[in-house]
């Protein structure tokens, strides 16, 4: 059974840095497009940003300039470094990736940011 699992939210004060991670496992033969999402409180999911299998990224226009995401093809994992946080930044996020030509969603992180 193909997975995604997210590891590394927690608590952050602002300005700090966060940096999550997604590993895919199960019976996998090809990753296509993988990417970060967010659930805010009170908010719909919205995108964070995404990385082709070629390694050509998109960003929201609020997360530009302070996340980065990167992938290991070999290792089947990608990253979202978050540097400078804001409390606005607080959510659930979501790694999503295209295994196997299926849509597939992890579970989600937790992400807060606050004094």
């Amino acid at each position: 059974q193909v997975q995604l699992v997210e590891s590394g939210g927690g608590l952050v004060q602002p300005g700090g840095s966060l940096r999550l991670s997604c590993a895919a496992s199960g019976s996998i033969f090809s990753i296509g497009t993988m990417g970060w999402y967010r659930r805010a409180p009170g908010k719909q999911r919205e995108l964070v940003g995404i990385i082709t299998r070629g390694g050509s990224t998109t960003y929201t226009d609020s997360v530009k300039g302070r996340f980065t995401i990167s992938r290991d093809n070999a290792k089947n994992t990608v990253a979202l470094q978050m540097n400078s946080l804001k409390p606005e930044d607080t959510a659930v996020y979501y790694c999503k990736a295209y295994i196997n030509s299926f849509e597939r969603w992890g579970q989600g992180t937790q992400v807060t940011v606050s004094l």
